[in-house]
């Protein structure tokens, strides 16, 4: 057990150092890929690239779900089973969408291959530390505060899973098929920020931080912060370059403050 959390720690660190140092580069340039994909190197079509890089978050937890676990010959652990199992499948469920729906629908610009490369072995270290962590190591004790936390944790994940999936929609609907063109968002979260999408995925891994309660999901939900945060401030700078009547009283990411 000591090495379990031994492990579970480190990964967590690591998530949270690299996300610092992530949010450091990204002030000065934006990850390549998308808008700000360079003229040269190798690429791969964007929804190969999206499912590529997003399934190791999805199989990886899936796979250990799959396994022969403690709750057999731990009748106390059994009894947390629910909540545990009910966290690692909205996990999965998100990244169930990103690797299959959204790759099968997207219509973006074709993906860099090592930001692909880099995204998957993210996906695969953070889909084993979050599945290892709620299936082996996760202790949630039974008050009526843990089930009121969790609650709300589902509740943000769930609102912001579906800013997240709406706002793709829009995004999506201002181009036709072979479109590359750039327009500008209205509807949903879009009439706040610029980045009505991120800000889904921030809220996403923030309530399910809240659920969960632990270093690697709040290691997760400030990674997440730290590397699409700047990305939609860099959104809404190209957004009000580009375009003159572009709405001046949105904000990059968080409505009503930046």
């Amino acid at each position: 057990m000591e090495c379990c959390h031994a492990a579970v720690s480190s990964l967590s660190w690591t998530l949270i150092v690299g996300g610092v140092a992530y949010l450091l580069r990204q002030r000065r340039m934006c990850a390549p890929y998308g808008r700000y994909t360079p003229g040269e190197g190798w690429c791969c079509p964007a929804g190969l690239g999206w499912f590529v890089q997003e399934v190791p978050a999805f199989l990886l937890p899936l796979l250990l779900l799959l396994l022969p676990g403690e709750e057999a010959s731990d009748p106390g652990r059994s009894e947390q089973s629910t909540g545990r199992t009910l966290l690692l499948c909205a996990f999965m469920m998100h990244y169930f969408h990103r690797s299959v729906i959204y790759s099968f629908l997207t219509r973006g610009r074709p993906v860099p291959v090592p930001i692909v490369l880099y995204a998957a072995i993210f996906c695969s270290l953070n889909g084993f530390l979050q599945g290892h962590h709620l299936l082996h190591c996760a202790h949630f004790e039974r008050t009526w505060t843990t089930h009121a936390r969790l609650a709300a944790g589902f509740l943000l994940f769930l609102v912001g899973m579906i800013i997240n999936i709406h706002s793709d929609h829009i995004l999506r609907s201002l181009r036709k098929p072979g479109e590359t063109v750039y327009r500008i968002p209205h509807g949903g979260m879009f009439e706040f920020v610029s980045g009505a999408n991120y800000f889904g995925e921030i809220l996403e891994w923030t309530g399910f931080a809240v659920a969960a309660w632990s270093l690697p999901s709040f290691a997760f939900a400030f990674f997440t912060a730290c590397s699409i945060g700047p990305r939609a401030y860099h959104h809404h700078r190209d957004y009000m370059q580009r375009f003159e009547d572009y709405p001046r009283s949105r904000k990059a990411v968080l409505p009503f403050v930046f």
